[in-house]
């Protein structure tokens, strides 16, 4: 007699051949018996080698054709043809622990309180350069800092009882087109049906990703920043302490740093007087102060120069963030509420739950398997 299926892992990608090996064959050394896991990846539309790669490790392949759908489709899409009590969501460019997938679920079996659970990255980002260290240790000290129950999910090493999921309507596919703040937003619904979230920080996985300047600010922009704030608005919490897991702290070294370059920018002006600009440095101690334990940090597992080094982005990152604070009340009031438009309304309305539009299903797994 089989053991029944635990967990389902669920890899979404799209043009993944540099990392998937490392990421699939990374689960396929996980400690728990493959006769209790299996793993679904979902390609996104990939015309890379992907697929054949994901074929090597792959219980089930779901291919998506045609224009990638971002990750919330394609984890929905994943979840469908699951059989698992639990589904942990792993992204791409993520290499697990072998003890990863056990320890998840360990974790269900003995909280049997919680609906959801996510981990961290490590110390040990594989990704070369400042910016890709900085960016990667960044997300390991927020979530060390943070154990506990949470607001939010991560997607990236992040699992969830599969009844809690349906339930819960699943990722928004309809509005996070691409990779935004999609599980964010789900960690978002989760909560506020009264559902456990536990942030485990010691469940730890590496990240691959190469980080450059570019596309830390555009995805702190674009991706995160702007329809984080379009979706605060909308739900009227943007002023509200701690909502959506934007810490005051955060508030106000974006605050902090903002009001210290304007004060420099005007000192320097014609007719100003240096006062401004002493004003402006003054402004910026307690930034420093107040991120004094994150540079710690930095210094003891980088080092005191690597630290120096990204004390810049991360004055960067507090500019891009109020950028986006004002870019997105701006869209909202001018564009209005961040959701369907009349077209993909209608499809809803008719029972559609997809785009693009795909019958709802009654019972995702089961009829997956019929």
């Amino acid at each position: 007699m089989t053991s029944p299926i635990r967990v389902t892992v669920i890899v979404p990608f799209y043009q993944g051949e540099r990392v998937l090996e490392r990421s699939l064959s990374a689960l396929d050394k996980s400690d728990l018996p493959r006769e209790q896991w299996e793993l679904v990846t979902v390609d996104d539309g990939s015309t890379d080698a992907s697929a054949t790669i994901a074929a090597r490790y792959a219980d089930t392949i779901v291919r998506l054709p045609g224009l990638p759908r971002g990750p919330a489709y394609a984890r929905n899409r994943g979840f469908e043809v699951s059989r698992g009590e639990v589904v942990l969501f792993i992204d791409a460019d993520v290499v697990v622990k072998p003890d990863t997938v056990r320890r998840m679920v360990e974790l269900f079996d003995s909280r049997p309180d919680i609906s959801a659970a996510f981990g961290s990255y490590d110390a040990h980002p594989a990704a070369p350069g400042i910016v890709s260290q900085y960016r990667n240790l960044l997300h390991h000290y927020v979530h060390q800092q943070s154990a506990g129950e949470a607001d939010t999910f991560w997607g990236g090493c992040g699992a969830v009882r599969s009844s809690a999921f349906k339930e819960i309507g699943m990722f928004n596919e309809w509005h996070f087109s691409r990779p935004q703040i999609e599980d964010i937003e789900f960690g978002q619904r989760l909560h506020a049906n009264g559902l456990k979230i536990l942030l485990v920080p010691d469940i730890q996985v590496t990240h691959l990703k190469r980080w450059t300047l570019r596309n830390v600010i555009a995805t702190d922009f674009r991706d995160r920043g702007v329809p984080w704030m379009r979706l605060l608005v909308h739900q009227r919490q943007a002023l509200r302490p701690g909502s959506l897991n934007l810490r005051n702290l955060e508030k106000l070294n974006t605050v902090l740093v903002w009001a210290s370059l304007l004060a420099v920018i005007i000192g320097f002006s014609p007719n100003t007087t240096q006062r401004w600009v002493v004003a402006g440095e003054l402004l910026i101690v307690p930034v420093f102060v107040l991120n004094w334990h994150l540079y710690a940090f930095f210094a003891r597992v980088r080092g005191v120069f690597f630290t120096l080094a990204v004390i810049p982005l991360h004055l960067l990152y507090y500019l891009v963030n109020g950028v986006s604070a004002g870019i997105g009340w701006l869209v909202h009031l001018t564009v209005g509420e961040p959701w369907r438009d009349a077209t993909t309304e209608a499809y809803h309305e008719v029972g559609v739950r997809t785009w693009p539009p795909v019958p709802a299903k009654r019972d995702f797994g089961a009829e997956a398997r019929t």
